[in-house]
């Protein structure tokens, strides 16, 4: 396919970049070195400029190598949005370990499975999660466990607050067992100078797991290349220079890939301020966005919601925001328009995917932005549309089928899984499993999950397209669209819709709604009325959890 694409790039922003063939943690030292009292995380009022951060990651790493951690080890961080979160990234990094990030809301069975699969030795944990981790240790091959409260890092008034009237409550007082580690003492004892490392562009940088929404999590592995090439092609996309520093709301989990990449590596890698928030809080994003005149805001489609449908939202203001980019799920066309209005600033929507970590396509920052459209593939990135029967044979302009990407960024395969990577990566593309289209422009727009289609009387639909449609509707704030079985058409569509507070509807309305707007094979057959969506931690929507209970109701 003819790179059309390259010609509604925005100026400035350059078709190929010459990427530097050194590990990820050089860009942050990079900057440390240029700008050593900026300010490069804030944390409910408490800073770490990047000299004094630079200097915990590298005590971090030389502590890693004294308890025996080498070359390829893997190192599993369970905690929330934190400093430690970032000084045990990249000190892992920097001892030439490699990363696991963990979702700290998991659960004994899912924590056990992917430290399993991973072959984790080496756990940093958020104190609250410690329990949990020594439930499963015997189960698996940690051999230390290094253990680190959410006040650690609190600016000493509040940590004072924190210890007399919360901790106990949390669950932060912990007692630690024969063996395992305090994070604090670990540092405090350990050298700060960069360690003498031979950690190259190739070597191993990180196992992210799938978000499990449609199965059984699997590891994509990640070199430090892969990193480095993601957050490079991130940084020329929003313009962002060295010379200003910027300032990123980071409320996306960085155990996704998305937080860890488009929001913290970036950040680090171009001198800019990280504001890290553990959880989304509406009234705390509020007001540090307001506070601390955030201009870029990485985030998921229902954090965007929240704050477009939140009462608190006319209290502030919120106009210093320049750009948000939209990733993890389908951003609806009404959510983007309500948040510019607001803000000011723009909202793109962008893909990406645990695969190729973490994005390939955006919109323009300043360029056309087509309604409904993933926007454009970032530099290096080659992509095309296959038949989703063959593999193999590409598609027309206009005309749908299985999105393959090639990329710098594209990951090795997947751990452990000879043959999920064989079916994942052929003859160099990334076959990604999204059905997409392209149009004479070059702008890309994801069609749906290839799992996620619904076939109803042999009609092939696709829930975004649903979705696009209830997301109209004044009284609806979330929705989501799957397939429920079906005796006569074999499936049927089933809509499952968050009413606005304070607002009433029927299913015939909703029904009446849809009939106007969409062909009749496609309006939702079954309306099933939700107080809230089950999702991840990040946000994103969980399709499967909704039709599983879907599937139960009507007895299959």
């Amino acid at each position: 396919m003819e790179k059309v694409w390259l010609r509604h790039y925005d100026a400035g922003v350059p078709a190929t970049i010459d990427y530097p063939r050194v590990p990820l943690f050089r860009l942050f030292e990079q900057a440390a070195d240029r700008f050593p009292d900026r300010i490069a995380t804030s944390f409910f009022g408490a800073t770490l400029t990047y000299r004094e951060l630079d200097g915990l990651a590298n005590r971090f790493a030389h502590a890693l190598r004294d308890k025996g951690v080498g070359k390829g080890d893997r190192v599993g961080l369970l905690m929330p949005n934190c400093p430690q979160f970032v000084i045990g990234y990249y000190g892992a990094l920097k001892a030439g370990a490699v990363v696991v990030a963990t979702n700290p809301l998991y659960v004994e069975r899912e924590v056990e499975h992917q430290f399993n699969d991973a072959g984790v030795e080496t756990a940093v944990v958020f104190s609250r999660r410690y329990p949990l981790v020594n439930a499963v240790r015997d189960r698996t091959k940690l051999k230390r466990v290094i253990v680190t409260s959410i006040k650690d890092y609190f600016p000493p008034l509040l940590r004072l607050l924190y210890t007399v009237a919360k901790e106990k409550k949390e669950g932060d007082r912990q007692t630690l067992g024969d063996g395992d580690l305090d994070l604090g003492q670990l540092l405090r004892y350990a050298p700060d100078m960069r360690p003498v490392t031979d950690v190259a562009a190739d070597d191993l940088a990180l196992l992210q797991y799938t978000g499990g929404t449609t199965g059984v999590p699997k590891a994509a592995v990640a070199t430090h290349f892969n990193l480095v090439a993601d957050t490079l092609q991130l940084k020329a996309w929003l313009e962002l220079s060295d010379e200003h520093t910027a300032r990123f709301l980071a409320v996306i989990p960085f155990f996704h890939v998305y937080g860890m990449v488009a929001c913290m590596s970036i950040a680090l890698a171009t001198g800019s301020t990280l504001y890290l928030q553990p959880k989304f809080d509406i009234k705390d994003v509020l007001k540090t966005i307001q506070d601390a005149r955030i201009d870029y805001f990485p985030g998921v489609p229902t954090m965007y919601v929240a704050v477009n449908n939140s009462p608190l939202t006319p209290h502030y203001n919120l106009r210093a925001i320049k750009a948000c980019v939209s990733g993890a799920a389908p951003l609806p066309l009404e959510v983007k328009r309500k948040f510019e209005a607001l803000t000011g600033g723009k909202l793109l929507e962008g893909y990406g995917l645990s695969e190729a970590p973490t994005a390939t396509h955006a919109n323009p920052l300043h360029g056309l932005n087509k309604e409904g459209s993933i926007g454009l593939p970032l530099p290096d990135v080659d992509c095309r549309i296959v038949d989703v029967a063959d593999g193999v044979t590409e598609m027309p302009i206009g005309q749908p089928g299985e999105l393959c990407i090639k990329a710098p960024e594209v990951m090795q395969g997947y751990w452990n899984r000879p043959d999920e990577s064989k079916v994942a990566l052929r003859d160099g593309w990334l076959h990604t499993g999204d059905i997409a289209k392209v149009d004479e422009d070059g702008y890309f727009f994801i069609v749906d999950r290839k799992k996620d289609m619904i076939i109803s009387g042999g009609y092939n639909i696709y829930p975004r397209d649903v979705e696009e449609v209830l997301f109209m509707h004044p009284k609806i704030k979330e929705a989501a669209v799957a397939g429920v079985p079906d005796v006569k058409w074999g499936e049927t569509v089933c809509a499952f819709v968050v009413l606005k507070e304070g607002e009433r509807a029927t299913a015939d309305e909703i029904r009446a709604f849809c009939r106007e707007r969409l062909a009749s094979y496609k309006v939702p057959n079954v309306v099933d009325f939700r107080d809230a969506l089950p999702k991840t931690l990040v946000g994103k929507v969980l399709r499967r959890v909704l039709t599983e209970e879907a599937r139960k109701k009507v007895n299959v």
